[in-house]
C-alpha cells in the first residue's frame, strides 16, 4: 500500500460518488481535491463551521451543514460562482440530505416540526408535516423513483410514500410500532423494513402499498433490535440484538434460518480461525543515530524502541475480554453495535459491543463463524472491500487491519503521529480515506489477486 502525505481536516471528509475527488471540511472552508494528484481544485468558504457534508450522486454538487448558523449552503463544482443557501428561519434544521435526482434537497427542522423539499431548479419548496426523526425516518427506493418517510401524528407512527419526480404524496399507512426507530427499502425495491425502538423487540416487513407481510418478535421484556442491515442482494436480512445474537431472515417465508451467538469463550469443535493482534518489538541499535522527534515512525516506543504489529492464530479455547454494563446508566454498551455485509452477501461482519476489541465474520454460505480478529484495542470502524470479499478495520492505532478468506494481516501507517480513528472506501475500491483527530490521508490499496495467500506477516 501507498499512502499519501498527511492534510488537515476539522470535520467530515468523503469521497465524491465518481470517485474523481474528495471534499474536506476545514473549519468554515470547504476544500475539494483531485484523488489522483491530491491538488486542490476548488475552494468554497461558508459563513460559519462546517458540521456536515454530502456530496449529489451526479457529483457535481455538494451540501454544507452549519448546524450553529443553522444552515446549509450548497456548491457546485461545474459553476463556482453559482451559489445557494437555505435557511429555515426559527425552525432552525437539524439535517440536510440529497434526492437521489441531485437536484432536490431534503431539511428536517428542529423539533421535528417538518420535512421540506427544497428544488434547485425553480425554488419550489414542498413540506412534509411531523417528521418522526432528524437524521434517520427517510429512505429511497432503488431506482431513486419514491421516498418512504417516517412520520408521527396523534400518537401514532406512519410511513409516507411520495414521488421524487412531483413530490406528491403517493399513500400513506399505519405502522404497529411503538416508537418508530427506523425504516428501510429492501434492495428490489419489494419491501419496506421498519423496526422499533430498544425498549420493543418488533420488526415488522411492509410492501409498498402498506399491507403488513410479516412480523417478527423473538423476545420480550429485553432491549431489543440494536442493528438492521439488508444484504446487498436482497435475500437476507439482519437484525443484531441487545441480547448479544444476529439473526438473519431470509426473504422468501421471513423466517429466521441463522442465529449466531457472540460467545465470549470459544471452545472446540470450532472450524474458525481466531487471528489475535500482538507486539513484536524490533531490536534495532539506533543510539548513534540523531534523529528529529518529526522524522520517527507512527510505530516507535521511546521506551522499546520499534513496534511490529502481527496477527498470531490462536489456539482454542479462546477468552476474550468482556465489559459488562453498569445497570445504572442508559445505552448500555452490549449488543451488536456494527454489522456489515460484504459485497457477494456472502460474509457479515459484527462486532459486539460487550466485546469491542473482537471482530467476528460469518460465513452465510455454511452458516458458520469463518474467523475472528482480536485486536487490543476497541474496533472503531470496520469497512468491506466495495470490489471483492476484504475487510478493513481500525482501532485507533496506527495499524490498517485486513482479512480476506486467506487470512489476516497488518498493514503499518508510516506517517508519524498519524492514528487511524475512521475509513471510508471510494467506489471503485483503489482508495481509502484515513482519518485522525485533525489530519486525514488516502492510501491505494491494490486489487486482490485471483488466489491470494496472504500472511501477517505481508
Amino acid at each position: 500500500m501507498e499512502f499519501t502525505e498527511p492534510y488537515k481536516q476539522t470535520g467530515p471528509c468523503c469521497f465524491s460518488p465518481n470517485s474523481r475527488y474528495v471534499a474536506v471540511a476545514n473549519d468554515y472552508r470547504l476544500v475539494i481535491r483531485d484523488t489522483f494528484s491530491f491538488q486542490v481544485v476548488q475552494l468554497f468558504s461558508c459563513l460559519d463551521k462546517i458540521s456536515y457534508i454530502e456530496w449529489a450522486l451526479d457529483s457535481e454538487y455538494i451540501l454544507c451543514c452549519l448546524y450553529k448558523k443553522p444552515m446549509i449552503q450548497a456548491w457546485s463544482l461545474t459553476q463556482p460562482e453559482w451559489t445557494c443557501k437555505i435557511d429555515e428561519g426559527p425552525a432552525g434544521i437539524s439535517y440536510a440530505r440529497w434526492s437521489p435526482d441531485s437536484r432536490h434537497i431534503l431539511t428536517t427542522s428542529e423539533f421535528q416540526l417538518r420535512l421540506t423539499v427544497w428544488s434547485l431548479l425553480n425554488t419550489a419548496c414542498v413540506h412534509v408535516q411531523w417528521p418522526k426523526h432528524g437524521s434517520k425516518g427517510v429512505s429511497f427506493n432503488q431506482d431513486g423513483k419514491f421516498a418512504a418517510i417516517c412520520t408521527r401524528r396523534d400518537c401514532k407512527d406512519y410511513v409516507n410514500l411520495l414521488s421524487c419526480q412531483s413530490w406528491e404524496i403517493m399513500g400513506s399507512f399505519a405502522v404497529d410500532t411503538l416508537d418508530l426507530a427506523d425504516l428501510e427499502w429492501s434492495p428490489d425495491d419489494s419491501s419496506i423494513v421498519v423496526w422499533d425502538s430498544p425498549l420493543e423487540y418488533k420488526v415488522l416487513i411492509y410492501s409498498p402499498d402498506g399491507r403488513c407481510l410479516f412480523k417478527y418478535q423473538t423476545y420480550e421484556c429485553g432491549l431489543g433490535v440494536k442493528t438492521v442491515s439488508w444484504s446487498p442482494c436482497g435475500q437476507f436480512l439482519a437484525i443484531g440484538s441487545y441480547d448479544q445474537m444476529l439473526r438473519v431472515l431470509n426473504h422468501l417465508t421471513w423466517k429466521t434460518f441463522a442465529e449466531f451467538l457472540h460467545l465470549s469463550t470459544v471452545r472446540a469443535p470450532c472450524s474458525a480461525a481466531i487471528f489475535k493482534e500482538i507486539d513484536e518489538p524490533l531490536q534495532l541499535d539506533m543510539s548513534e543515530l540523531s534523529l528529529d522527534e518529526n522524522f520517527m515512525p507512527s510505530n516507535y516506543d521511546a521506551s522499546e524502541g520499534y513496534i511490529s504489529v502481527r496477527y498470531e492464530v490462536m489456539e482454542l479455547p479462546v477468552a476474550f475480554p468482556f465489559q459488562k454494563p453498569p445497570a445504572d446508566k442508559p445505552n448500555p454498551k452490549q449488543g451488536v453495535g456494527l454489522l456489515a455485509w460484504s459485497k457477494d452477501s456472502q460474509y457479515i461482519c459484527t462486532r459486539n459491543d460487550s466485546m469491542p476489541t473482537a471482530l467476528w465474520i460469518w460465513d452465510m454460505r455454511h452458516l458458520e463463524v469463518a474467523a475472528i480478529l482480536v485486536q487490543k484495542e476497541p474496533i472503531r470502524a470496520a469497512v468491506w472491500d466495495p470490489t471483492c470479499t476484504r475487510l478493513l478495520l481500525c482501532t485507533g492505532s496506527s495499524h490498517l487491519y485486513m482479512w480476506t478468506p486467506s487470512g489476516a494481516f497488518c498493514v503499518c501507517n508510516p506517517l508519524p503521529g498519524f492514528s487511524i480513528s475512521d475509513l471510508k472506501w471510494n467506489i471503485d475500491g483503489s482508495c481509502l480515506l484515513l482519518k485522525d483527530k485533525d489530519a486525514f490521508c488516502c492510501a491505494t490499496v491494490p486489487s486482490l489477486p485471483e488466489s491470494s495467500d496472504y500472511s501477517s506477516d505481508d
